[in-house]
């Protein structure tokens, strides 16, 4: 009796185990079409719009998981996805100027921000920000879309992700909002963004011209005059300021064409191997199941059969040896998924990325960056602010950087 309880629940732990890893998130719908302009806009009504690089999240905490993934992938994956939002956004029609920025942007029109929470080449789900430069959230929503094997084909560069429909969702969503802003409501992102970045320049100066309310909403209180020489240099700076962050767009251009076929092939070889895994893993354990079956059930014949005859000893060899067989192969099948999660691995090697020296030439001097582009784009940051506390007699509140290090002879 005892043994048929337990060939009962050796049977059922099929049933009990054979779940897969569940993916977070409420799935996009399929076939999802932009929202595209069926005008021409002026400059008053396209926002200008800074995405920022991903937070690449972590990589799942179960072992089984986590194999075959690795942080060099989702680094890779942090800059990779927002570029492509970056194109899903741009052929709408409905935005100005789209960049990445490495960090966030004081005095961007509008900003993204997002977050990788799930990633496996199969899967991807991501929570994804929006705001204006008046601190008004847009939305913070999570996106989740499950990519079947037909749509690693037919992907292009710049127009059609394997993920595509998650992209189309979250640029309509941004797009919808956009289109519920009134043009006095544009126009005052747009005044807010200009003040922002005069403060980030000049808090001394333009430190009282913003006020926030209890929800952390900016207000303008004031403008500055139309010939105020200090808000000129401010644009001036900020002019400057864009051309180094459309070099630096030019950097991840690069990379993200660079990374397109090895990232699309990595997602579509991924995506089989996770269908291979799980056929491999039911089968390893259908194989064990039943080798584990055949050994007790030679334990129960032993128990149950007074008879010590050889037939009896005969067959209970043969089914502990058979029993044993089985879990030996059941095993084996599961080095195979450990080989496969670990040429997996082996993709990320090439996916990290370093940007190359850039010189640039301000007011007679030459300034070389160098560092990863987000280690530029901080330099570049502080290199500016030097500049506008020279050209106007203002002290930054940061120490200005010495440029013997960073300044060329």
């Amino acid at each position: 009796m005892r043994f048929v309880k337990i060939l009962s629940l050796l049977l059922l732990a099929p049933v009990l185990f054979a779940g897969c890893a569940t993916v977070p998130g409420k799935q996009v719908d399929d076939q999802i079409a932009p929202l595209m302009a069926s005008k021409e806009f002026g400059n008053q009504e396209l926002l200008n719009v800074s995405i920022k690089v991903f937070d690449p999240g972590e990589l799942p905490e179960k072992a089984d998981e986590q194999a075959g993934l690795s942080l060099e992938i989702r680094e890779a994956e942090a800059r990779f996805i927002p570029i492509h939002l970056k194109y899903s956004m741009q052929r709408t029609g409905y935005w100005g100027t789209v960049r990445i920025v490495p960090d966030d942007d004081i005095g961007s029109e509008v900003q993204v921000r997002g977050k990788i929470e799930f990633s496996d080449g199969e899967s991807l789900v991501l929570t994804v920000e929006a705001l204006d430069s008046r601190n008004v959230l847009w939305f913070k929503k999570t996106y989740a879309e499950t990519a079947l094997l037909n749509e690693h084909l037919g992907t292009e560069p710049e127009k059609e992700d394997t993920f595509q429909d998650l992209f189309n969702k979250i640029a309509n969503d941004l797009t919808e909002y956009r289109n519920s802003l009134t043009p006095d409501d544009m126009l005052e992102i747009q005044r807010v963004a200009e003040l922002r970045y005069g403060q980030l320049m000049a808090p001394d100066v333009y430190g009282q011209y913003l006020s926030s309310d209890n929800n952390n909403r900016l207000h303008i209180v004031h403008l500055p005059a139309e010939n105020d020489l200090m808000m000129e240099r401010v644009r001036s700076i900020r002019s400057r300021d864009n051309m180094l962050i459309d070099t630096i767009n030019g950097y991840y251009e690069a990379y993200y064409l660079d990374l397109w076929e090895p990232y699309a092939n990595w997602r579509q070889f991924r995506s089989e191997e996770i269908a291979t895994m799980r056929e491999i893993k039911r089968e390893a354990l259908k194989r064990k199941i039943i080798g584990a079956a055949a050994i007790i059930g030679a334990i129960a014949v032993g128990a149950t059969i007074d008879d010590n005859s050889a037939a009896t000893d005969t067959l209970q060899q043969v089914m502990v040896v058979g029993g044993a067989y089985s879990i030996y192969s059941g095993f084996q099948k599961s080095q195979e998924v450990t080989i496969n999660k670990e040429v997996i691995e082996e993709l990320g090697v090439s996916f990290s990325s370093e940007a190359e020296p850039l010189v640039v030439e301000v007011e007679g001097e030459t300034f070389r960056l160098t560092g990863s582009a987000e280690e530029q784009y901080a330099e570049w940051r502080k290199i500016l602010k030097q500049i506008y506390a020279r050209e106007t007699g203002l002290v930054s509140d940061e120490a200005i950087p010495d440029q013997s290090s960073s300044a060329l002879p």
